[in-house]
């Protein structure tokens, strides 16, 4: 089965996380700094490729109200931007919350404060990537019950 990438999108970083073979879990796998999209996007291609991802999931930072915001246009339009540049299926999924869970989860797990902001990114990709593969297990499970 193809691993899943699961990606946090922000101005000054993007968080990747890496889903197991088995697409039970996903992990923190590493952060790239943003300094332009097309090198962004290349280190993204180079990840897919080594990694043999299946399918993306990025998170979609709506506001509280769900509506969709200023930094959310900015995901949406990176991921037209990658759209062009592979086949692998891109799924966005909506992240409200999921910062307030990586924060806890980082500050529970790691008190080193240096490390923490570096891994924080990756941090918050696992958790949107590990709800998205909680659901679709569920859904799953679900189906086979029928």
């Amino acid at each position: 089965m193809a691993r899943i990438l699961g990606m946090d999108v922000g101005d000054k970083r993007i968080g990747l996380a890496l889903s197991d073979s088995n697409g039970i879990l996903a992990s923190p796998l590493t952060i790239i700094e943003r300094t332009g999209e097309l090198d962004e996007i290349k280190t993204i291609l180079k990840i897919i490729e080594e990694r043999e991802i299946g399918q993306i999931i990025v998170g979609l930072p709506r506001l509280m109200n769900g509506n969709i915001g200023a930094q959310a246009e900015k995901v949406q339009d990176f991921v037209v931007t990658l759209s062009t540049y592979t086949d692998i299926p891109i799924e966005l999924r909506d992240e409200r919350l999921t910062t307030v869970t990586a924060v806890r989860l980082k500050q529970e797990t790691d008190s080193k404060k240096k490390k923490w902001k570096i891994r924080y990114d990756a941090m918050a990709a696992a958790v949107i990537l590990q709800d998205y593969l909680e659901e679709k297990a569920a859904r799953n499970s679900q189906n086979t019950e029928r």
